[in-house]
């Protein structure tokens, strides 16, 4: 882990200066960096390491079905052969929009979160899960876990899980006020690996400028527990060149389920950036790099701004893999004004 030195007056305030870059062509990687775009058309992306093996993950534009990659590298998930493992009905229920799948290992079975409209009725948004018994998840058999049921119910999505002291909790997106149209961020314990205990609490709203460009959105978010505290990125805006990421966080001995044990940088910390022809970041994952020790976020963006029609329309939403740094505070440094490949190399 490479420390960035930085002197916070204000941790804050100062941790604003987060954030990073992606070069706009697919290229090959030095031997010491990931390719850049890692996999093209692929939004939502998450990767999860188990058993020395990389699982990859996303959303397809087609909005579908549901694949998994396999590989022994990060840089080998680009020309992993996708595996689909599930295929949306035709009727009913996940019929439509299925979106942000995410792969995780729970009790020694597989789990996939993901969300889907039905096929009636697309903006009919809640969460579902998938499971597998299988010890690779690319084989074996995925049994329909039915919907992820929370207390609002009104357009659930982005559901990702995490443990901690021996509790297992949920973070999702679905609406969080009865004013103004909206999605937040919800946190709740887990009783089982597809149930919601009743206690679910809001944890962050749209409120700042750069959180309702063209709508009012928190979703996507992403845990990671590092030194002492629980990360939480989460995405927010349009998913056109609006689109960027945030940070949450709360000390981990804290209650995770008291709104007031969150805190949240009132800035972005990565976001478009012209100069890497960055534009939309944002539904990121984190997983870790080949020595099992590097912090790696992976993450979605298009190389270019302007945008003909519906953004969620548009298939270019590439995968990309980037370093992530520490300052000396102990807080994620996301590298805003640096290339992947330069964060990658430094």
């Amino acid at each position: 882990m490479q420390v960035i030195r930085v002197n916070y007056a204000n941790i804050v305030c100062a941790v604003i200066l987060l954030v990073g870059g992606i070069t706009g062509n697919a290229q090959p990687a030095d031997k010491n960096g990931y390719k850049s775009p890692l996999v093209l058309q692929r939004a939502d992306p998450f990767v999860t390491k188990a058993g020395g093996m990389y699982y990859f993950i996303a959303t397809v534009p087609e909005y579908d079905r549901i694949e998994i990659r396999k590989s022994e590298t990060i840089n080998g998930i680009a020309a992993a052969e996708p595996v689909v493992i599930w295929r949306k009905h035709d009727k009913g229920p996940m019929g439509n929009h299925i979106w942000a799948p995410e792969l995780h290992r729970i009790d020694g079975k597989w789990y996939v979160y993901f969300a889907a409209g039905s096929a009636e009725e697309k903006w009919k948004i809640r969460m579902y899960a998938l499971s597998n018994a299988a010890d690779d998840p690319t084989e074996g058999r995925w049994k329909e876990e039915g919907q992820i049921v929370s207390r609002r119910d009104q357009f659930a999505l982005d559901a990702t899980t995490f443990e901690l002291g021996g509790q297992r909790y949920m973070i999702w997106s679905d609406r969080a006020s009865d004013e103004v149209v909206n999605t937040g961020l919800y946190i709740a314990e887990m009783t089982s690996p597809v149930t919601l205990a009743e206690q679910q609490v809001v944890i962050s709203r749209p409120e700042h400028d750069w959180e309702i460009k063209g709508h009012r959105v928190n979703e996507a978010p992403a845990v990671l527990v590092r030194n002492g505290k629980v990360f939480v990125s989460f995405s927010a805006s349009a998913t056109d060149a609006n689109y960027a990421i945030g940070l949450l966080w709360a000390d981990r001995n804290a209650d995770l389920l008291d709104p007031a044990s969150w805190h949240k940088l009132p800035e972005p910390v990565f976001f478009s950036n012209p100069e890497f022809r960055r534009f939309g970041p944002g539904h990121n994952s984190f997983t870790v790099g080949e020595d099992d020790r590097t912090d790696v976020m992976i993450y979605h963006a298009r190389n270019y701004k302007e945008i003909d029609g519906e953004p969620l329309y548009d298939p270019n939403r590439h995968t990309h893999a980037r370093v992530l740094k520490w300052t000396e505070e102990g807080m994620p440094f996301f590298g805003q004004d640096s290339s992947d490949r330069e964060m990658d190399m430094e």
